[in-house]
């Protein structure tokens, strides 16, 4: 694996059964990288061990005055400085790569996971702590993954030289071997303290994040009721707390190194004295004791990596264990079993009390049109995050389970938000309605349900080169060709062709005069019949032929009925629809009440009033 592969285009299932299993399957599924990491560092180490034999021999060719031998060991220490070069160059690419290959595979499983649930993740992990795995703790996970190949080719390195000591010189090589694996696990009893030190160390950082992201999040909410500094003193102490934890943690961290120090230091001190002590008695030669200390100090490199290791474990668990609890997050069976039936259900709002009936046509009257929006964009999933609120927003509602629990690919399949400005992309009209549908409802269905027939008409006038064919006419950018209503009609052909399970829809027919809207709409509730649909509108037309109408004063519902008793009954829906002012309410000079009208004449009187 090389760095130019990433992203992976599949990063794979994680094993998430717990923190060491996942580092276990991200460390065997960069095998290869392994490997050539592995390799790269036992030629480099193993070059290093073999420098104090080409010193020994070339101490040894001088007391001798071998000119022979002093230029055969010059020789082998060249040769030896080249595979060091080579090996420590190609072992830091190896290594590199390794690390940003577990880091990048981390945060794409990450960024899958976060696309999956959508605002559900948040609902269910804090924030802060999402936000410290995909930063901090990726980073440690990929320096696990790096270290350990190292690790291993040190502990292979090791074994090689206790071995070839013992064969070299067995009076001192024997001390050797038996000393290096007491070094090495002297500081075992320790890491299970620093471990927990370290865990407490990131747990402490994690609230810390958690606080800090919060407190941003709900910050003008804290500036309304004067909270900044009581959250600002709580971040100190939480920072102070981490701090002291750190603090804690790198004492432990520190003892471990000094041993790592103190003992080999203890192991040269009496390797020298054991030695001289042969040399005096002439059972050794000089050169002989230079090789074996000169490859006892050249040891303590690579037993420098059993601490380093042992370091990245105690930092990577917990961040291991953090990554494994988002990762191991999943949408709930509600959700699962609504996608492999297929999404369907009453479209629910938990935050208005908004209920759109499954298969039945719901208008939705609502005094802003801006509002109208917005709630518009909510029930298709689209809104963004109310920055006022003090918490999690609840989502839609599909059939009982949250539209953000569902993959966003089935969301968007399920319901449909056609906005009251929607935009036509360049090309034939044949292109523009050739969209991902349920293959149940035709183009030319479409478009005479949307009243785009006049539409089709100057198509095939617009263009000598469609052979009068206005499916082949081009539509230029943002149908800039077209007028308001046309664009509008043909964007609602469009959405009918797609045929969701739900379909929102934001003043369909604002940009047209009464008499097409009229017929726009029952072309709507006809080709719609059985299907769920949502309009918002405030149009008396529209609403007379909806099963369903919803009143909604601000973010809540108030009234619900048929368009008629809700014109009989309540005054708030009179007064939207009919554009009623407070001293309005009733009849005037005579006339007769709008809402005791027949639905056509109330439009006219409408008009007239106007």
């Amino acid at each position: 694996m090389q760095i130019r592969d990433l992203p992976y285009s599949d990063p794979g299932d994680p094993d998430v059964r717990s923190g060491p299993r996942f580092l276990l399957w991200l460390g065997l599924g960069q095998l290869t990288g392994q490997l050539k990491s592995l390799s790269w560092g036992l030629m480099h180490q193993c070059a290093i061990a073999g420098l104090p034999l080409g010193v020994g021999l070339a101490v040894q060719a001088v007391v001798e005055r071998s000119g022979r031998d002093l230029a055969f060991a010059g020789v082998l220490i060249v040769a030896l400085g080249v595979l060091i070069a080579v090996g420590d160059t190609m072992l830091h690419r190896t290594a590199v790569t390794n690390w940003i290959t577990a880091a990048a595979r981390v945060q794409q499983l990450l960024a899958r996971k976060t696309a999956e649930l959508g605002s559900a993740l948040t609902r269910r992990v804090a924030a802060g702590e999402v936000v410290a795995v995909s930063t901090g703790d990726v980073e440690k996970i990929g320096w696990f993954v790096e270290a350990l190949s190292r690790f291993a080719a040190a502990a292979l390195a090791l074994v090689l030289i206790c071995v070839g000591l013992v064969l070299y010189l067995p009076s001192l090589g024997v001390l050797v071997a038996v000393a290096v694996p007491a070094l090495a696990l002297a500081v075992l009893p320790l890491l299970p303290r620093a471990t927990r030190r370290a865990d407490i160390q990131r747990e402490k950082a994690g609230h810390a994040t958690e606080l800090a992201s919060d407190t941003v999040a709900g910050l003008r909410v804290l500036r309304g009721i004067g909270g900044e500094e009581l959250f600002l003193g709580r971040y100190r102490r939480a920072s102070q707390e981490v701090r002291k934890a750190a603090v804690r943690s790198a004492r432990m961290w520190a003892l471990i190194s000094a041993i790592q120090v103190l003992l080999p230091g203890v192991l040269l001190i009496a390797l020298v004295w054991y030695g001289a002590t042969l040399v005096q008695d002439g059972r050794i030669e000089v050169g002989q004791l230079v090789t074996v200390y000169s490859a006892a100090t050249l040891m303590l490199f690579p037993l420098r990596h059993f601490e380093e290791i042992a370091m990245a474990y105690s930092f990577s668990r917990p961040s291991a264990q953090r990554a494994v609890r988002v990762l191991s997050l999943k949408r709930s069976d509600q959700a699962s079993t609504l996608e492999a039936q297929g999404p369907g259900g009453d479209l629910y709002d938990p935050v208005t009390g908004l209920l759109a009936p499954r298969g039945l046509f719901t208008a939705v009257v609502c005094g802003d049109p801006d509002e109208a929006g917005r709630l518009a964009d909510r029930r298709g999933g689209h809104a963004e995050p109310d920055e006022d609120a003090s918490g999690p927003v609840p989502s839609v509602l599909l059939g009982g389970v949250a539209l953000d629990e569902l993959p966003l690919g089935s969301a968007r399949t399920a319901v449909l938000v056609q906005d009251k400005d929607p935009v036509l992309l360049s090309g034939t009209l044949r292109e523009l309605l050739d969209v991902p549908s349920s293959g149940a409802v035709a183009a030319d269905d479409a478009l005479a349900a949307a009243q785009c027939a006049d539409v089709l008409d100057a198509l095939a006038q617009a263009s000598v080169d469609a052979d009068g064919d206005p499916m082949n006419t081009r539509i230029t950018e943002r149908g800039r060709s077209l007028s308001g209503g046309q664009r509008q009609r043909l964007a609602l052909a469009r959405s009918l062709v797609t045929d969701p399970e739900a379909l929102v829809l934001d003043e369909p027919t604002s940009a047209v005069d009464s008499h097409t809207e009229a017929r726009v709409a029952a072309g709507v509730k006809r080709l719609r019949e059985g299907r769920t649909t949502v309009a918002f509108s405030s149009s008396p037309l529209l609403l007379d032929l909806a099963d369903r109408v919803v009143l909604l004063d601000g973010d809540t519902v108030v009234a619900a009925g048929t368009h008629r008793e809700l014109l009989r009954d309540e005054p708030r829906y009179r007064a939207v629809v009919t554009r009623e002012t407070e001293d309005e309410g009733g009849a005037k000079d005579g006339t007769t009440a709008i809402e005791d009208l027949p639905p056509a004449r109330a439009v006219e009187e409408i008009e007239e009033r106007a």
